[in-house]
């Protein structure tokens, strides 16, 4: 009964996720995160989407951490892999996203996007269906060689940013201190989810026992 509860909250962070990734990229000169950085660079250098990099990148991390360790990678992992690149294209593709305006105005516009994306990480983590790609094989690398993982997100996570910018990805102030802006807020929405989570499957089980 409690997979009823734990479908939505999965579905509507991911949606979330990646409607605040979309939002962030339309302001990209400020600097995104560093893996979207890297998308936008290698879409600006080969060509495809940024949602079909994100994809690839998503394939790629899920299939290596299933060699490295296979705890972390279940089917909600192989969904956000396919997911949430495909529904930035979708969000690009639309084209109702605030439009890049003033600096004071762009400022807002990154903040909400981080705030967006903080919301959406929170509530499809709190449903526990599955860590996502990047997530999971960091977990794996942590694991295996005995890291803990803010070292191992730090490391992996520089030699994106190295890569991004060697290909002249947009790296700008906010791409330094986009993780130090989300984690609270992704920490605080995984809180609060979870509670909720556990309040509506309670409330079900209630139900079904009384029936």
């Amino acid at each position: 009964m409690k997979l009823k509860i734990q479908v939505p909250f999965f579905i509507v962070g991911l949606i979330l996720f990646s409607y605040g990734i979309a939002v962030a990229i339309k302001v990209k000169y400020l600097g995104v995160h560093p893996w979207d950085v890297l998308n936008i660079a290698l879409y600006e250098k080969f060509g495809f989407t940024i949602g079909t990099w994100n994809v690839l990148f998503g394939v790629m991390l899920v299939l290596v951490s299933l060699l490295i360790d296979r705890t972390f990678v279940n089917i909600g992992t192989f969904i956000n892999a396919l997911m949430v690149g495909t529904m930035v294209d979708f969000f690009l593709w639309l084209d109702v996203l605030p439009q890049a305006s003033t600096l004071m105005f762009d400022v807002l516009v990154l903040l909400l996007g981080v705030v967006i994306m903080g919301i959406g990480g929170g509530m499809y983590n709190a449903a526990r269906i599955g860590s996502g790609p990047r997530d999971g094989f960091m977990l794996a690398i942590s694991v295996k060689l005995g890291y803990s993982i803010s070292r191992v997100r730090i490391i992996v996570e520089s030699v994106v940013l190295v890569v991004a910018i060697l290909l002249g990805g947009p790296v700008f102030i906010f791409t330094f201190i986009y993780t130090f802006i989300q984690s609270p807020i992704f920490q605080a929405s995984y809180k609060v989810c979870t509670r909720w989570i556990e309040k509506l499957s309670n409330s079900i089980n209630k139900k079904v026992i009384f029936m």
